[in-house]
C-alpha cells in the first residue's frame, strides 16, 4: 500500500509540476494507477510467499533476490503491454482521450520502477519469520477450474464460443447517441438544473441553422449591359427600397419562405425556443395591429431603429447585406427520444428536398453539432484503438514468448474479454461516449497481465515433466493464486467507482470490474485448455524409460 500511495503522489506531483490539467476522461487515472501498482506488488508478494514456503530457512536477502529475479521478466512485459494498451488511445483523435493515454503510460512506468526498487528495498528491512499457514480457499478455487476444464473441456469451449457470438451480436447494437443530461443521476443539481432550463427556458443545447442566399447567376456581356441600363433607369425608385431592395431574404416576397422555415424548426418535437428575423417581424405586426408590413415600412423601420434595438432584433439573425439568415434553436436535452444525428439530417432533408434550397446554402452549427461530431467519431476511434492495441500486443507476445503459436493462443482470452465488454454494452443499451470508449483498451491492458504471467509460468513448469495436464495443475496452484488475488483486487477497485454521481464513471467502473472477472475465467479455463489441445510446446509425451535386458 505504501508503494501504491507513493506512486500516486509522484504522478500527481508531476502533473502539477508540468501544469497538465485533468479532464473528465482522465479523472479516474489515480484509481487505475493504484490498481495497476497493486497488481504488480501482489505478484511479487505471492511469489515471495511461495519461495518462503519452499525454503523456510532461507534468509531475507535470498528470498527477495529470487523473487525479483523470477518476476522481473514477466512483470516487465505486463507493464509494457499495459503501456501499449493505453498508448493505443493516442490514435483515438480525441484530445482528452489522448492525454489520458499519455498519463497512464507515464504512471505505469513509475509504478513498475517503484515496484522493483522501493518495494523490495523496504521488504529487505523486514524479518521473514515463519511461513504462514492459512486456509487454502484460493487454492481450492483455482484447482477447481483445473479439474473443470480437464473433465468438461468441450462444454467450456462451447460456452466461450457462445459468449463470442452473443458479444458480436451485441456490438452490432452499439450506438453513440446519448444525452448529456444522462451523465448525471436524476437527484443531482446538474440534472435538475438542466431539466429546469429545458422545461422553463425553452431548451438547453444551442443549434444554429444558417442559410445563404443562392449564388448569383453568371450573365453575358449583353445581359450585363441591359442590367446596367435598367439600374440607371430605376435608380431613383430603387434607392428608396433600402435593405429590402438589396437583401435576398429581408423583403415581403421572401419573408413567407423564411416564416415557413421558422415554423418547421419550431414544430420539431426536439426543439424548444427558436429565434430568427421572423420573431422580430411578428412582433412588428403585433404593434401594427396585426396588419401585414410592406417593404417600405420594413426598410424605413430597419434604417431608423436605434442600434441597441437592432443589435437585439436583427443583427444576430440577419447578415449586414441581408443575404444570410440565422435561426437560433435551443434543443431539449432532456427529451428521451433525442437523436442528434437524425435531427440534423431531418433539418437538412426538409430544407433541401422539401423547400428546394440548395444543399450548399444550408449550414448547421452550434454546440449540438460539435457534440454530435465528437460522438460520431467514437466508432472510428474505437476501431482504431482496438486494432492498434491487438496488433501491438500480438507483437509483444511474439517477442516475449518467442513463438507465433503461443502468441496466437495467448491473445484469444483477451479478445474474448474486449468483445464481451463491448457486446454487453450493446445488449444493455449503454452508448459509447467519451469515457466508455476507453473501456475495451483498458480491459485488454489490464487483463493481458495475467495472461503473460500464466504463459511464462506454464512454459517454466512444462519443462519439469513435459506433461500438459500436470503443468496446468501446478500453474493453477501457484500463479493461479496471484491471478485470482489481482483480479479480485482490480474488480473491487473498479466497483468502487459505482459510488460516483457521474453516470459514465459508474458504467466505466462496473463494466470494467465485470470484465476483469470474465478475463480471469478465460485465463483460468480457456487459455490452459487451448494450450493443452494445441500443444505449442511439443507433443507433451514424457521421455520413455531406458530399456533393460532380462537376466
Amino acid at each position: 500500500m505504501m508503494t501504491c500511495t507513493i506512486t500516486g503522489l509522484i504522478m500527481v506531483g508531476w502533473l502539477g509540476f508540468v501544469d497538465w490539467p485533468v479532464t473528465v476522461v482522465s479523472s479516474n487515472f489515480i484509481s487505475l494507477l493504484l490498481i495497476i501498482t497493486l497488481s504488480l506488488t501482489i505478484h511479487l508478494i505471492v511469489r515471495y510467499r511461495e519461495l518462503h514456503a519452499e525454503r523456510p530457512d532461507a534468509g531475507q536477502h535470498e528470498l527477495v533476490r529470487e523473487t525479483v529475479r523470477t518476476k522481473i521478466g514477466s512483470c516487465f512485459y505486463t507493464a509494457l503491454t499495459t503501456i501499449v494498451a493505453f498508448g493505443s488511445l493516442l490514435f483515438s483523435g480525441i484530445r482528452p482521450v489522448i492525454d489520458f493515454g499519455w498519463m497512464m503510460a507515464v504512471g505505469i512506468t513509475i509504478a513498475f520502477i517503484l515496484a522493483f526498487t522501493l518495494f523490495p528495498a523496504v521488504l529487505m528491512l523486514l524479518d521473514p519469520g515463519t511461513p504462514a499457514r492459512l486456509r487454502d480457499i484460493t487454492g481450492a478455487i483455482t484447482r477447481f477450474f483445473a479439474r473443470l476444464i480437464r473433465k468438461f473441456g468441450r462444454p467450456v469451449l462451447a460456452v466461450f464460443a457462445l459468449v463470442m457470438i452473443l458479444s458480436v451480436i451485441g456490438i452490432t447494437m452499439l450506438t453513440v447517441e446519448n444525452r448529456f443530461i444522462d451523465y448525471f443521476k436524476d437527484d443531482t443539481e446538474i440534472y435538475r438544473g438542466m431539466e429546469l432550463i429545458d422545461r422553463r427556458l425553452g431548451g438547453t443545447t444551442p443549434l444554429d441553422v444558417i442559410i445563404d442566399a443562392p449564388p448569383e447567376p453568371v450573365v453575358s456581356e449583353e445581359e450585363f449591359a441591359d442590367d446596367e441600363f435598367m439600374d440607371d433607369l430605376f435608380s431613383e425608385t430603387g434607392g428608396e427600397a433600402g435593405i429590402t431592395g438589396t437583401s435576398y431574404w429581408f423583403n415581403t416576397y421572401m419573408l413567407g419562405e423564411v416564416t415557413a422555415i421558422h415554423d418547421f424548426l419550431d414544430e420539431l418535437p426536439e426543439t424548444g425556443k427558436v429565434l430568427s428575423i421572423v420573431t422580430a417581424t411578428r412582433m412588428l405586426e403585433t404593434l401594427n395591429n396585426g396588419k401585414p408590413i410592406d417593404d417600405f415600412f420594413l426598410s424605413i423601420l430597419f434604417k431608423k431603429l436605434p442600434e441597441g434595438i437592432k443589435a437585439s432584433l436583427f443583427n444576430p439573425y440577419l447578415s449586414e447585406d441581408g443575404d444570410q439568415l440565422r435561426f437560433g434553436i435551443r434543443v431539449f436535452e432532456s427529451d428521451p427520444s433525442l437523436q442528434r444525428e437524425a435531427l440534423i439530417q431531418k433539418i437538412r432533408h426538409h430544407l433541401v428536398n422539401d423547400m428546394g434550397i440548395g444543399a450548399d446554402q444550408v449550414h448547421v452549427s452550434g454546440m449540438l453539432v460539435l457534440y454530435n461530431n465528437m460522438l460520431q467519431s467514437l466508432f472510428r476511434s474505437q476501431i482504431m484503438t482496438l486494432g492498434v492495441v491487438f496488433l501491438a500486443i500480438m507483437l509483444m507476445f511474439m517477442v516475449s514468448f518467442r513463438s507465433l503459436k503461443i502468441a496466437a493462443i495467448a491473445i484469444i482470452p483477451n479478445i474474448v474479454a474486449a468483445l464481451q465488454v463491448l457486446g454487453l454494452m450493446g445488449w444493455l443499451g449503454i452508448s459509447l461516449d467519451i469515457m466508455t470508449i476507453t473501456i475495451a483498451a483498458i480491459v485488454i491492458g489490464i487483463a493481458v497481465d495475467n495472461t503473460i504471467h500464466y504463459v511464462h509460468r506454464f512454459t517454466d513448469e512444462f519443462g519439469k515433466d513435459n506433461d500438459y495436464w500436470a503443468t496446468v495443475g501446478r500453474c493453477h496452484d501457484s500463479i493461479g493464486r496471484a491471478m485470482y488475488y489481482t483480479a479480485v483486487t482490480i474488480t473491487l477497485g473498479f466497483m468502487i467507482l459505482a459510488l460516483s454521481n457521474f453516470v459514465p464513471t459508474i458504467y466505466f467502473g462496473v463494466l470494467t470490474g465485470f470484465s476483469m472477472v470474465v478475463a480471469l475465467l478465460a485465463d483460468l479455463t480457456l487459455l490452459p485448455l487451448l494450450l493443452v489441445l494445441l500443444r505449442p510446446l511439443g507433443t507433451g509425451e514424457p521421455a520413455p524409460a531406458p530399456a533393460t535386458t532380462p537376466g
